[in-house]
């Protein structure tokens, strides 16, 4: 347990909150229930006289970091105060304590390894209103990385912390860089000791891309300073690994995937960003928080918010039901025209054929009418094979009866015989 010791007067010391090579953060009270978090650095400075160097240092970078508080930001932890503990004689920065997690551990278990695309680039507009803020009045930060900078619960806002190496000397500040500083987040030049206001830039672009992706571009495996140096060097001299590739890998299992592909649609214009931050050479980054805030806000002016997205989408669902209502009225009335139509056509095709057989049977009556009173009679010739040969039966001209002819009979001439009584019979003969 870290040794508790009073740092100024009217400041209690509730214990340390984070302890590291380049100092430790405690929980301090003031009188009443106004709390603070207080920064220690390592180094102790034994005389407060504008002589001793390390005091003096110190002195310039406070008035610094006063200036970030003449014109409050709410990206910015406010600074409360400043100067040397009573025991140990160690510089130390009071600022306000933000309650609420930091985004180391809003990437752990039981939060997903991944930021949602909405929550990256909220987090993208704080950090970089926060750096623009710093760099408008000088201020470098130096140590931006995803426990310094925490989400606070009670505004929504995410808070740029901690300012222990902006008020260290150069000396004191390679030193703390080389040995404890974090390199996952550290831009190449800061290896040799430099601090430029795009080394900020470049930390600003590793925490978007872990948001991103589920890690930085090289993770430390280890403390180890062989480990260190590895990391070292690939910020030097590697490319940083295919972002889009690692996000995919990272969706979480649980996300549906209509989540899962729209979270893999993160806006060309942010990738863009985050690309320019990690170059190697510093001049080919944003200059300062400045540009960086008007490149961020220039890539967010056509992502819309929450509520817009919802009310968005509302329409969209209203318009595709009416949509969908049009097309079915439109189905089924093509339906029922279809139906209407094929009904007239079958009843044209009956109505026509029922006439032509009408017409028809008219003109044929006509034409046998015709022919019956027009064609002459013709006689009927017999046919020796078909037709009977008909014999013609005598009359009897004073009894008017037929006489009975055989078939093989012939008439013969009449012959005139006188009777006895002088008449003469006519009667012929057979």
């Amino acid at each position: 347990m870290a040794k508790v010791f009073t740092i100024t007067e009217g400041l209690e010391n509730m214990g340390a909150l984070r302890t590291g090579g380049q100092g430790s953060v405690y929980k301090g009270k003031r009188m009443g229930a106004i709390l603070s978090a207080v920064k220690l650095l390592p180094t102790p400075i034994h005389t407060e006289n504008t002589e001793d160097k390390n005091f003096r240092d110190f002195q310039n970078e406070v008035e610094k970091l006063k200036k970030v508080n003449e014109d409050p930001s709410p990206n910015v932890v406010k600074i409360l105060n400043s100067g040397l503990t009573e025991s140990g004689s160690f510089p130390f920065i009071e600022m306000e304590y933000i309650e609420g997690p930091d985004l180391e551990d809003l990437l752990k278990p039981p939060h997903n390894p991944i930021f949602t695309v909405r929550k990256t680039i909220k987090l993208a507009d704080h950090l970089a209103n926060a750096l623009a803020h710093c760099h408008k009045v000088g201020v470098k930060h130096g140590d931006i990385k995803s426990n310094n900078v925490k989400f606070n619960t009670a505004t929504g806002n995410y808070i740029l912390l901690d300012f222990g190496l902006a008020v260290m000397s150069d000396e004191q500040r390679r030193s703390s860089l080389r040995h404890a500083g974090a390199v996952e987040f550290m831009a190449p030049e800061q290896h040799d000791g430099k601090m430029l206001f795009q080394s900020d830039i470049y930390s600003y672009g590793i925490i978007l891309y872990e948001l991103l992706a589920g890690t930085v571009p090289f993770p430390l495996i280890n403390k180890a300073e062989t480990s260190r140096n590895m990391v070292m060097l690939s910020h030097i001299e590697k490319q940083v690994p295919d972002l889009m590739g690692l996000r995919k890998n990272h969706l979480p299992l649980e996300w549906s995937e209509e989540k899962k592909a729209h979270e893999m649609m993160v806006p060309a214009r942010l990738l863009q960003v985050i690309e320019k931050c990690l170059q190697k050479d510093p001049d080919k980054r944003f200059h300062d928080g400045v540009g960086l805030y008007e490149a961020v806000s220039n890539s967010n002016q056509n992502v819309l918010n929450s509520e817009q997205v919802n009310a968005v989408i509302d329409e969209l669902k209203a318009e595709n039901g009416r949509l969908t209502n049009l097309v079915e009225k439109y189905q089924k009335g093509t339906k029922t025209k279809a139906f209407v139509i094929t009904g007239i056509i079958l009843f044209i095709c009956l109505a026509t054929f029922g006439i032509n057989l009408i017409l028809n049977h008219s003109k044929g009556t006509e034409t046998d009418s015709a022919n019956v009173v027009s064609k002459p009679t013709q006689p009927v010739k017999s046919s020796p094979k078909t037709a009977p040969k008909k014999t013609v039966k005598p009359v009897n001209s004073d009894t008017m009866q037929t006489v009975p002819v055989n078939k093989t009979d012939t008439i013969k001439p009449k012959t005139t015989k006188k009777t006895k009584d002088g008449l003469v019979n006519d009667v012929p003969e057979f």
